[in-house]
């Protein structure tokens, strides 16, 4: 597709083609503003793009040398879009993000029913960080304000439809939609073709 720019739009661009070339070498084009935190923990690959006002964490919950987040090649994200890691979050290779979109794997408490879980008197910023990783595979197309919650896992090839709350793992090659998100496709290798899901 063949976007055409205005001319207000073509500086934007051309100011923020500038910053990308200076602090995001390999990437393709990093649109300011963009808010970073612990740009250390943050690896990317050839040809990443982001819209506007993006906002990419990463917390010292653990302490850790390597990449908290991790975002493969080709992938291009939309306007708003906040990735936050405390542990790790591994997104894929050729990836299309929209826009609004929050990606986690940490959360201020922990909820799990266990009797050492948060109270709820405590104030929620004084809670301990709680993580659990998420990975996203390759080819992943994400609507428009999808939530990504912490311990889930996104196969390759799917598809999660606007406003989708994902809170639990999408096998490869489906389609979810929904709070919270499921399964309603998946793609037949064998005919080439969509299977509707009934639940």
């Amino acid at each position: 597709m063949k976007n055409s720019y205005g001319l207000g739009e073509s500086i934007k661009n051309l100011i923020s083609l500038v910053y990308t070339k200076i602090f995001f070498k390999g990437a393709r084009l990093i649109r300011t503003p963009i808010y970073v935190r612990g740009k250390k923990f943050l690896s990317y690959g050839e040809g990443f793009t982001t819209g506007y006002n993006c906002r990419i964490e990463m917390f010292d919950v653990y302490p850790s040398k390597g990449s908290k987040i991790e975002i493969g090649e080709n992938c291009k994200i939309g306007d708003y879009v906040h990735i936050a890691a405390g542990e790790k979050v591994i997104i894929g290779k050729n990836c299309l993000f929209a826009s609004k979109i929050y990606i986690s794997d940490i959360s201020h408490g922990d909820y799990s029913g266990l009797e050492t879980a948060s109270n709820p008197n405590t104030p929620p910023d004084e809670r301990p960080l709680v993580t659990k990783p998420v990975s996203i595979g390759n080819n992943v197309w994400l609507g428009d304000n999808v939530c990504v919650l912490p311990g889930v896992s996104i196969g390759n090839g799917c598809v999660i439809g606007a406003n989708a709350v994902v809170n639990r793992d999408i096998p490869e090659n489906c389609i979810a939609v929904g709070v919270p998100a499921k399964v309603i496709k998946k793609y037949e290798k064998d005919t080439n073709t969509w299977r509707s899901i009934y639940n």
